[in-house]
């Protein structure tokens, strides 16, 4: 991540619908404000496997890495791919990641609401932390509704 450098928007990216509008969003205000746009996506090992040895070669980084990269390919599949768009997958717990990413950007843009937790909450965990906490201005995206 590059931190530090003003004329960035930084996406928090989970997969989710909301995430989704969240790149969105973040590319028509980069758009806007001559900016451009870092996804990130925050990763953790499970805190118990099934197995002291799994006997498969599944990576939660590549896992990450893949969920980004689908939901990058999902939210521009209309306008294309920004070209200055960066992409980063970082391990942590992801509030505190994404409020990391904040330092020095312009703004982050996160979803109101990722894939974990209780649905009906307006607003999720993550989204939560990082409007009270982040070192920029907070946008929280929401899928459209028709």
């Amino acid at each position: 991540m590059a931190q530090g450098t003003r004329n960035r928007i930084v996406v928090g990216v989970d997969g989710s619908e909301e995430s989704l509008e969240a790149l969105r969003l973040g590319r028509r205000l980069a758009d806007l404000l001559g900016c451009r746009i870092e996804a990130v996506t925050v990763w953790e090992y499970p805190a118990l496997l099934a197995t002291p040895f799994p006997t498969t070669e599944w990576s939660p980084r590549v896992e990450a890495e893949r969920a980004l990269a689908e939901a990058v390919e999902a939210a521009f599949a209309e306008d294309g791919v920004p070209q200055d768009l960066s992409q980063s997958t970082v391990a942590g717990q992801s509030a505190r990641v994404l409020i990391e990413a904040s330092r020095g950007a312009e703004m982050l843009v996160v979803g109101n609401r990722g894939r974990g937790g209780f649905a009906g909450l307006l607003l999720g965990s993550v989204s939560t932390a990082v409007a009270a906490h982040a070192y920029c201005p907070v946008l929280i995206a929401r899928p459209h509704r028709d």
